[in-house]
């Protein structure tokens, strides 16, 4: 069974390996790629196209994210996903799309901004956007937007390409 998690239990789950009571503060993570790439917010944010790569080996300061509690008061909690110069990612309409799927220009947490953790277990999670789609890292990973976009967001299932792990902690 599938579950979402809350922001103190995903801190615990990926940063201690055990769940513990939920802590609902900001959290700093970098986002790999079922292949291992890390996930790149392209300028560090406040874009419109060009604005996701998954091509990245190593993690530095355009591949930090910060996780906000969207404070939506639903029962499954959601997450506004912040970059490195403050802009929240945004899926485009909400989810749905395979051609210009995100923009990383958004200064406030509104509904295409947020978005679910879900547990896959061994140490993975799926994204899924505010109209119940799944994030995909085409090709699982390794993509520059000089090919294509890197992502979509009209997954229905979730399979390797909408794998994720996230590394968080004291960065």
């Amino acid at each position: 069974m599938k579950k979402l998690l809350g922001l103190g239990l995903l801190i615990s789950a990926l940063s201690f390996g055990h769940f513990a009571q939920a802590q609902n503060g900001p959290l700093n993570c970098y986002i790999q790629a079922f292949d291992g790439h890390y996930m790149t917010a392209v300028g560090g944010g406040g874009r419109t196209s060009d604005v996701i790569h998954t091509n990245a080996v190593n993690a530095s300061t355009w591949e930090r994210f910060t996780l906000i509690d969207s404070n939506s008061g639903t029962p499954n909690i959601t997450y506004g996903i912040r970059t490195y110069r403050g802009y929240y990612l945004t899926a485009v309409d909400g989810g749905g799309r395979i051609q210009n799927v995100m923009r990383s220009n958004e200064t406030q947490l509104r509904d295409w901004e947020k978005f679910q953790l879900e547990s896959l277990g061994n140490g993975y999670y799926a994204i899924k956007t505010y109209t119940g789609n799944y994030v995909t890292a085409v090709n699982s990973g390794g993509l520059s937007t000089q090919v294509a976009d890197v992502l979509h967001t009209d997954a229905k299932r979730v399979g390797s390409w909408e794998k994720f792990r996230f590394r968080c902690g004291g960065f």
